[in-house]
């Protein structure tokens, strides 16, 4: 049975985590971590019996943590890493923001041998719900196919980071698989930023942020005659979890960095 910690345990995403890793009889959740504010507070698993939140990650050594997953901020993700690197646990990272460097840290802490002599291994993905996986998918296959598109992304009023990683991922494999789009014609806007940001190729990145949402995207092709438009929405965090759960079961066999879950899903 895999031993599991979650930083950002108090969280929303955090305590979905928390419950998806409780209801799992292949997981056992074995430390919970947050902010001191939350430190002391209760993860209310499923099961009725929750664990107390620390504010130390190193409650994990302690805890004999196998497996952390991490639902924080970028800035305090990248600590929580290298701790979790130096350490010796594996990593399984949702949080959004990173930049390249960030990405280029990253890869460089995970595979090498830590002050336990153990190696560990990391996966981050932009999104872990199947559905955003396969869309991402099906917008790079679509992308050699039309000469424009347009990606949209609307996420809840807490969201920090615009546009969102699953746009961003999205927008830079669909200019991978195809460097020719059409010019914007737009030569007057009335309202800066009205038509959006902007990928190396042209692909175009509109972010929405709105009370009652949780994570949609919709990605727009164009051609001649026709058009193809791929949606995937994501109604609840628990969308998330039997992605996380994968990853969390998957990482110890994954060497260094792994990024997305295509590979584990073999698409």
């Amino acid at each position: 049975m895999l031993r599991v910690g979650v930083l950002g345990a108090a969280g929303r995403m955090g305590r979905t985590v928390c419950s998806a890793v409780d209801g799992d009889p292949e997981l056992q959740l074995a430390a919970a971590v947050d902010t001191a504010s939350a430190a002391g507070a209760d993860t209310s698993s499923n099961s009725g019996v929750g664990i107390e939140i620390q504010a130390d990650i190193s409650c994990f050594v302690d805890a004999g943590v196998d497996v952390a997953v991490d639902f924080t901020t970028r800035d305090a993700a990248i600590g929580h890493l290298r701790w979790l690197a130096e350490h010796g646990i594996h990593a399984v990272v949702g949080t959004t923001g990173f930049s390249d460097a960030d990405m280029d840290e990253i890869k460089g802490l995970f595979g090498g041998e830590p002050l336990s002599s153990k190696a560990s291994n990391c996966i981050v993905a932009p999104n872990f719900a199947i559905s955003a996986v396969l869309m991402m998918r099906f917008a790079e296959l679509a992308a050699p196919h039309f000469p424009s598109a347009e990606i949209i992304e609307f996420h809840h009023d807490k969201k920090i980071d615009a546009p969102s990683g699953t746009a961003l991922a999205t927008m830079r494999r669909m200019e991978a698989a195809s460097q020719s789009w059409n010019a914007d014609p737009t030569q007057s806007v009335a309202l800066a930023g009205v038509r959006g940001g902007s990928g190396e190729h042209g692909v175009k990145v509109h972010a929405v942020r709105a009370e009652g949402l949780v994570a949609h995207q919709e990605v727009l092709f164009g051609g001649p005659g026709q058009s193809l438009t791929i949606r995937q929405d994501s109604y609840d965090r628990v969308s998330f979890m039997p992605g996380v759960l994968m990853a969390v079961k998957a990482v110890s066999e994954r060497p260094g960095l792994t990024v997305g879950l295509d590979s584990l899903l073999g698409v």
